[in-house]
């Protein structure tokens, strides 16, 4: 499967310069194209969260501070963008057809950025999610979440730097449930390019289902000849295990399902897909 389409939604600008680098290496790898999204908040959305007691004029004000501030973040987006593409050689352009080159456009809008980001990942071969900024808790992403849970799409989270390669040494978690299996789907055109595939599995994270021997053989069909080797759990964390695993491998690009358990069980117990959304420092591609 081609790729030709990457959605960059950008809220700030705190890890948007490494999610832009990470987005732009992925398209000179497939002649994409970048759409970068910046959802400004609606400021008619904070008067149902004042509550009661506030009179009118409190309210406007709040409306009027809150679009405040939706303008300088927009503004500070927006500028971030052009430096990066002006800095990097990219075409700034609407997206072409068989284009030969990467190229890349910016687009604001307004509303909710958990709705939007996720309609508009729907016609996206692939959404680059930057890393959450230092001290927001990962699991109140909403972006990353809504195009895990509601666009059908695979997405990238990229790491807090700019990753120096990506997709040329590919590990993949394997666990044998169907959010790992598109996981796999999703990243069967980076592994047929890559240097050197390796399948992770481990007794503690494998669930009922084909497996790492059956995706070997799967994958050679794809003309993907993988390795294969276990992890452990460190200190109880099998995600830990996972990642270091992808370290010894040299991995700069790691498949995996995600949220075999409930989100909400993952939020208060912890799991995998939070421990590797928190800790990973290289691009972690998933699907469910």
């Amino acid at each position: 499967m081609a790729i030709r389409k990457l959605l960059l939604p950008l809220t700030g600008t705190a890890a948007g310069e490494a999610a832009l680098a990470t987005a732009l290496m992925a398209a000179r790898m497939w002649n994409a194209h970048v759409t970068a999204l910046h959802v400004r908040v609606d400021s008619r959305d904070v008067a149902p969260l004042a509550g009661e007691g506030l009179s009118g004029a409190m309210i406007e004000e709040m409306m009027t501070a809150t679009e405040r501030e939706s303008t300088d973040r927009a503004h500070a987006v927006r500028a971030m963008f052009e430096r990066f593409v002006a800095g990097h050689g990219v075409t700034v352009t609407d997206a072409r057809r068989g284009s030969q080159a990467a190229t890349a456009s910016f687009a604001t809008v307004t509303g909710r950025e958990e709705d939007l980001v996720a309609q508009q990942a729907r016609l996206a071969d692939l959404t680059i999610v930057p890393h959450p900024e230092a001290g927001e808790d990962v699991s109140s992403s909403d972006a990353l979440h809504a195009v895990l849970f509601d666009s059908g799409r695979p997405v990238l989270i990229a790491p807090q730097q700019a990753p120096q390669t990506l997709g040329t040494r590919i590990c993949i978690a394997w666990n044998g449930t169907a959010e790992s299996a598109a996981a796999v789907q999703a990243a069967l055109p980076w592994m047929q390019q890559a240097q050197a595939v390796r399948v992770l599995t481990s007794d503690e994270y494998h669930r009922r289902g084909p497996l790492a021997a059956d995706l070997m053989d799967y994958l050679g069909l794809h003309g993907i000849v993988p390795d294969v080797a276990s992890f452990r759990a460190i200190d109880r964390e099998v995600g830990a295990g996972l990642l270091a695993a992808a370290r010894d491998f040299n991995a700069d690009f790691l498949a995996m399902g995600a949220y075999s358990h409930s989100r909400l069980r993952q939020l208060i117990l912890g799991g995998v897909t939070r421990h590797v959304l928190e800790k990973s420092s290289i691009p972690v591609l998933m699907n469910r």
